[in-house]
Formats: structure tokens, sequence, C-alpha cells
């Protein structure tokens, strides 16, 4: 009896994955993959739900793509979330939903001594990072292997097995010209996004790719059409956000959300995040102000600068106008005017 049973059950277990198999031969076609709406909602409870690694502006396993102008603080802001996310540790003002990540950080803009200065005190008494953080840097005397056509295609090739021989559940690229000095172009731009969209797919990654600008009014909004090669990384983007630099103050900075799809539009032109640039102790980092509004931050084209600004409200806060009147003359909110004078001692 026990042996007849035995033998039911493995006939079954054999029948049952020739179904499974069957099944699976029957979802994928080509190149596509086919199963029942009902399937793939059904497949997908079984997923967790992504949690935030950055607030609102960057969910697990998305690929994301944070960018800037140049010298706004691009590489600041993404070694302060590397080291946020490594440690578990959300940084303030902002939200974080997992535990410690293993991160990886591809440095391709700074030296080891630059990132030391940032991270320091003229050289001395240095930020201790978490162990869960890895940077790498190229290595500038390796030989290029036959196989591969330049530097761009051996480090994309590299790069997934050391995603799995080191465990790295984050990987931050700093930066996208350097991956790809061509990105503008869209074979390109298509080429690389397709890969790093597949490493989010296949290894379960969260990636961060920093990319610059080209030369920009920064009298207007930012819009994804500020992003060198836009349409293509756009598209391919599961995230975006960018980080503009206010007229108000010289160390002030502002993100925006520029794409999202596992939230709603939540820090959009209306409610940025304001933060202020600045090292204390040993690590320079973005401190949290508060939310505003783009247009309070951005050049006006009536002033060639902050200080020819500043003269005239001067001059009108001796005429006795009051803040709201001041701003409406400015074209600026009532906050920005309160804030400009509080900091000019008026």
């Amino acid at each position: 009896m026990m042996g007849t049973s035995r033998l039911l059950t493995k006939v079954s277990d054999e029948i049952r994955a020739k179904e499974v198999q069957l099944q699976q031969s029957k979802a994928q076609q080509g190149c596509l993959i086919i199963k029942s709406a009902n399937t793939w909602i059904n497949e997908a409870k079984n997923r967790p739900i992504p949690n935030m690694l950055f607030s609102e502006f960057w969910y697990e396993t998305e690929l994301c793509i944070l960018f800037a102008d140049t010298n706004i603080g691009k590489s600041i802001l993404a070694v302060q979330i590397a080291d946020s996310i490594s440690r578990g540790v959300a940084i303030r003002g902002f939200k974080l939903e997992v535990q410690p990540k293993k991160v990886l950080y591809l440095d391709f803009e700074l030296s080891d001594k630059q990132f030391e200065n940032r991270c320091s005190q003229n050289y001395t008494n240095h930020y201790q990072f978490n162990s869960n953080l890895l940077r790498a840097e190229l290595n500038t005397e390796f030989n290029l292997p036959k196989d591969c056509k330049n530097v761009e295609e051996f480090l994309t090739k590299t790069l997934e097995k050391t995603i799995v021989d080191n465990g790295i559940s984050v990987v931050v690229v700093d930066n996208l010209t350097f991956l790809k000095t061509d990105n503008e172009r869209a074979k390109d731009a298509l080429e690389l996004m397709k890969f790093l969209k597949y490493l989010t797919k296949n290894n379960g990654v969260s990636i961060l790719v920093l990319a610059h600008t080209p030369k920009r009014n920064s009298s207007n909004p930012i819009t994804k059409n500020d992003l060198a090669g836009s349409k293509m990384l756009m598209n391919f983007c599961d995230s975006s956000f960018a980080i503009g630099a206010s007229s108000l103050e010289p160390s002030l900075r502002y993100l925006i959300q520029i794409k999202q799809r596992n939230t709603e539009h939540l820090y959009h032109s209306g409610n940025i995040v304001v933060c202020r640039l600045a090292k204390e102790s040993n690590f320079l980092s973005f401190q949290f102000e508060e939310f505003g509004a783009e247009q309070d931050h951005l050049k006006e084209t009536s002033f060639s600068d902050i200080s020819e600004r500043d003269d005239r409200m001067k001059a009108l806060i001796s005429e006795g106008l009051s803040n709201v009147k001041i701003a409406e003359e400015l074209g600026l909110s009532e906050g920005a005017i309160r804030k400009r004078r509080k900091a000019l001692g008026l």
C-alpha cells in the first residue's frame, strides 16, 4: 500500500511538472511571454512591494536617473544616498523603507584623494562609512579583451559579475557619460538603457544613474528635456529627478521629480524639496530646509544677478512696502522675500 501511494505521488508530481512546462511553453511565443492578465497579477502578488530608497524619488528595483548641471552637487547627493542605504538610516527630511543594503558606488568622476577631501576635515578626521558601501574606480592598467570593442563594453560585461560575486543590492553609476560617451545618440542610449534595465530585472538590483544636462537657461523651470539624450533615456528609466541651483542663495539647491511610476507626482514645480549644501564636520551633504515653489528659486531675467535684485528689494523696503507687495514687484512669493530678508538681516 505504501509503495503504491509513493508511486501515485510521483506520477502526480510528474504530471504537474509537465503541465507547468506546457504552460510556460505556451506563454513563451518568440520574444513575447503571454499570460492572462489575472495570471500576471497572481504571480506579482508573490513578489514584495517596492520600498522607498530615497523618499518617493527612487524605489527598490527601479532604474532611476538623477540629472543636473555641472558643479550643482549630483555626486555629493548620490554618495549621501548610498551612505544612507548602506546604513539603513534615512537622511533627515527624507524617507527610507529598507534595512541596510550592500551598495556599489561606481565613481568615474573623482580620484580617491578628491573623494577623501569631501569626507574629511582638510584630510583629517575622516568620515567613517559602513562596510556595506563599496566604491569602485576604473583600473586604468587593464588589458582590453579581444571580444570587447571598447572600455564601455568591457565594463558592462564586468558589472553583472561584480554584482553577483559581491551580493550587491544597489548600484550608483557616477556618471552616465563615462559608460557611453555618445549617450546623446539614440542608438547608444537605447543600448545602454536596455542593459541597465536588464540588470534591474534579472538581478533584482536598484540602479541610480547620474547624468548631466546640456547648458541651460537658469531662469527656466527644469523639465525632462534638460536631460542630455532625454527622449530615449527618459523612456527607459522607471523614475527620474533633478537638482536645480537656487537664485536666492549660492548654497541652496532644490530637488524636483521628473518621472515616476510607483507613486503620484508629489515633488512638482509647486512642491519642490529645498536643501542647503553644507559640510558639517567631515561630510559634505544636502541638508533639508523646507518645501517650496520652483519659481521662487529661478533666476529672474529682469536682473543681471542676485545683488541687483537685493538692491531693488532694499529700495522697496525703504519705501515701506509689505513683503506681499515686494513679492509681487519682484515676481517671487511672500515666503521667498521673508526668507531673503532674514538672510540679509533686513
